[in-house]
């Protein structure tokens, strides 16, 4: 009766184990860093009939031409995220140390420049041994690339009137580099005038390869070859 109580009991502390030691897996590998989109999803329309989406800014006021052209600047606020997804779920890196800039001109989209700079050292996805392997020589090496850049070599063309609070559609084709190596992507984009700021929401695909790198699988999760870099940016004046 003895035997069988410590055994009874030893199972237990192994189930424990093995529930505490997945528990404790689950949370290494798992998504930590929810995705904060610079322009909530509320379906709305803008002043010409375009559908378009609600900042949560009044919407109605029309904004003027001179309030939108000019040079603007990334401000603080602004991220930029990297999605993996693996064979459980999608896990998210996320930076907020960004700079860039963008010259808008609504009449002359020809005209318009835009470019940005992250600093890769700065890459989060809420797991620091995560963290530092990705940074590390096997993978991004920011040691020795510590900045991923684009710069825009062409803006879609952008409508002439805007209205406060609303969205209108960007694209915006250009060169990714990672690691040292470019890549031209286009970002499909959304972006929106609202109390003095322009915010921009965008995102493309990419593949490891097109920077060199290996797919971060693990003998745990599979990875699949593309990542999602996605723009969260907000710019002032």
């Amino acid at each position: 009766m003895k035997r069988k109580r410590i055994a009874l009991i030893a199972a237990g502390v192994i189930i424990v184990g093995v529930v505490t030691g997945y528990t404790l897996l689950d949370k290494s590998l798992g998504n930590n860093v929810q995705i904060e989109s610079v322009i909530p999803g509320q379906a709305t329309t803008a002043g010409n009939g375009e559908s378009t989406t609600n900042t949560g800014a009044p919407v109605g006021m029309a904004v003027t031409a001179d309030q939108l052209n000019g040079d603007w600047t990334v401000t603080d606020a602004s991220k930029v995220y990297w999605s993996v997804t693996t064979s459980k779920e999608t896990v998210n890196f996320v930076d907020n140390k960004v700079q860039g800039t963008w010259k808008v001109n609504i009449e002359d989209s020809t005209s318009m420049v835009g470019e940005g700079t992250v600093d890769m050292s700065a890459l989060d996805s809420g797991n620091g041994q995560r963290d530092e392997h990705v940074k590390g020589e096997d993978f991004l090496a920011v040691t020795e690339f510590p900045q991923s850049t684009f710069v825009v070599k062409s803006f879609s063309e952008l409508p002439t009137e805007w209205t406060e609070g609303a969205t209108v559609p960007v694209e915006m084709q250009g060169t990714l580099t990672v690691k040292g190596v470019e890549k031209d992507v286009t970002f499909q984009s959304q972006a929106a005038y609202s109390g003095g700021q322009l915010m921009l929401s965008g995102t493309t695909t990419v593949a490891f390869s097109d920077f060199g790198l290996s797919n971060p699988h693990t003998v745990v999760l599979d990875t699949e070859n593309n990542l999602e870099v996605r723009l969260e940016l907000v710019l002032k004046k």
